[in-house]
């Protein structure tokens, strides 16, 4: 084996992840745990950004001394011409990459909530760690260095990031019970005041409730009728139903990555994950076919860090196939693998229960993997 995986890099800001408690086992906090994005609950705003034209008003210009709205010019006789913002490359770029967030929130968020750190990880393994103390502190972003300042309120967490002088980028992680919610705020501040947008975020792994709105066919011309779930014209006809690419899948091959020394001393076993995973899917109805990658096959990449406090390890399983594609730059079809579903997440404990955590982790990603196939296939 010894495959690349492409989530080493991001995996690898985890080390950074421990904190100094030794009994940082699983946090109490009503924050950690994973979280989903419902669409159908959150505020997708059109248009969300900061004022296209930032100007200083002119104190003279009873004009601009009014209110006004994003890419207002202060206007009137009499006053002098306002000074446009100067932002070097640096600032647009970190301006460029928190709206880009704002307008793209991660469909999944991993929360770890030690009380003295708090890591968030989105479904790409992309990580952050924030220190909740009220005090700037420097971050990298996409390699991108950002200032954030992370507090408490009660429950709720509130990280604001500083974009440039005078524009902040603030999140309020505001959670809940009964169903168990995390509603993130966000606001775009320009002194004080700004666009707001709010995400839901349900428990669990599901994906139904990330899973954006479907359109529907067009109904087909009179006099012509088209198979369940495929346009009745135009563009090639394909299979639209919800779980399509998963109809007629009756076997799968199963690869666990091999494990570095930091997973090994931290009581990880290859074939005992590899031996579990098996029996989940074979207890769905699956022929499985152990180290193999020839056709659709479950991956499973698990990458740890061991310190004298515990360990941590971000762990990762992946449904992937194989199919032919027609690429935009290519006028031929090639082979290409295809990722139907990943699911992943980050765990922090003590050696003696590590392994045990991980294992049950990516049993429960590959349950999911198992329902989405039976569904189906019903």
């Amino acid at each position: 084996m010894g495959r690349t995986f492409s989530g080493v890099c991001a995996t690898l800001l985890v080390a950074a992840l421990w904190i100094s408690s030794p009994a940082a086992g699983q946090s109490a906090s009503p924050l950690a745990g994973v979280w989903t994005l419902n669409r159908s609950l959150s505020e997708f705003p059109k248009e969300i950004g900061f004022n296209v034209d930032w100007v200083v008003p002119d104190p003279n210009d009873p004009a601009a001394a009014g209110g006004g709205g994003r890419g207002r010019r202060a206007s009137g006789g009499g006053g002098r011409p306002s000074a446009p913002r100067l932002q070097s490359s640096e600032d647009a770029r970190r301006v460029q990459l928190l709206i880009g967030e704002v307008r793209n929130p991660p469909v999944r968020l991993m929360i770890v909530d030690n009380t003295a750190a708090v890591t968030i990880t989105n479904e790409l393994g992309q990580s952050r760690t924030l220190h909740p103390t009220g005090k700037d502190e420097a971050i990298e972003i996409q390699g991108v260095l950002v200032t954030v300042a992370t507090r408490r309120d009660g429950d709720r967490l509130v990280a604001t990031y500083h974009a440039e002088q005078g524009r902040d980028v603030q999140y309020t992680y505001t959670p809940s019970s009964n169903p168990a919610r995390v509603a993130v705020e966000v606001q775009l501040l320009e002194h004080g005041t700004g666009d707001k947008a709010m995400r839901v975020y349900e428990a669990g792994t599901g994906s139904d409730a990330s899973a954006p709105a479907r359109t529907s066919a067009a109904p087909p011309p009179a006099g012509q009728t088209a198979p369940p779930g495929q346009p009745a014209s135009g563009g090639p006809a394909f299979d639209q139903r919800p779980g399509a690419e998963f109809r007629g899948l009756k076997s799968l091959g199963v690869l666990v990555e091999d494990f570095g020394a930091d997973a090994t001393a931290c009581g990880l076993n290859h074939d005992a994950i590899e031996d579990a995973l098996a029996k989940r899917l074979a207890a769905g109805g699956l022929a499985v076919k152990r180290n193999s990658d020839d056709d659709t096959y479950v991956y499973v990449n698990v990458i740890s860090t061991r310190s004298a406090e515990g360990c941590v390890s971000r762990y990762d399983a992946f449904l992937y196939t194989h199919a032919t594609a027609r690429l935009t730059y290519r006028e031929q079809p090639v082979l290409v693998q295809v990722s139907l579903m990943h699911r992943g997440g980050i765990g922090a404990s003590a050696v003696s229960g590590h392994a045990a955590a991980v294992s049950r982790g990516l049993e429960s990603y590959v349950d999911v993997f198992v329902t989405q196939i039976r569904d189906a296939n019903k």
